[in-house]
């Protein structure tokens, strides 16, 4: 009987070390990112709540975020991912073609609009993972 427990707890352990030795090797993948519906919706839905826009208006930034959604993912994939800190080149041209994009925006909007537009554009970037800022602090000084 003895034995029987001892071979019992042996395989057991042997198990569990592989099962965990396998955990262990793969790496965790990183999140896929939105596809471009789901961005040009969510750009949609902040633009639209904070400036009063026509219809024109509103197709002229759909075509522009469309555009330079297209972009920014064909510059993406030629690009390895990239290291934590970001690549000069990379965001230089990541940088012309959001020049680009809000040119166009410039044209569709009236100056008000714009300017409204410029402070909320700035909401709708990525947080980049890890660069979080730190939670507000209850203190009171």
């Amino acid at each position: 009987m003895k034995k029987q427990i001892l071979l019992f707890i042996v395989i057991t352990g042997f198990c569990y070390q592989s099962a965990n030795a396998q955990s262990m090797t793969e790496q965790p993948r990183p999140p896929k990112p939105p596809s471009i519906e789901e961005r040009m919706k969510h750009v949609d839905e902040k633009l639209a709540k904070e400036l009063t826009l026509t219809t024109e208006q509103k197709k002229k930034l759909e075509a522009a975020y469309k555009d330079f959604f297209v972009k920014a993912d064909k510059l993406h994939e030629k690009m390895p991912p990239p290291p934590p800190p970001p690549a000069p080149g990379n965001k230089a041209e990541m940088d012309k073609i959001s020049k680009e994009r809000d040119a166009e925006i410039q044209k569709a909007l009236s100056p008000d609009q714009f300017k409204k537009y410029a402070e909320l554009e700035k909401t709708l970037r990525p947080k980049p993972p890890g660069n979080q800022p730190p939670p507000p602090s209850d203190k009171k000084d």
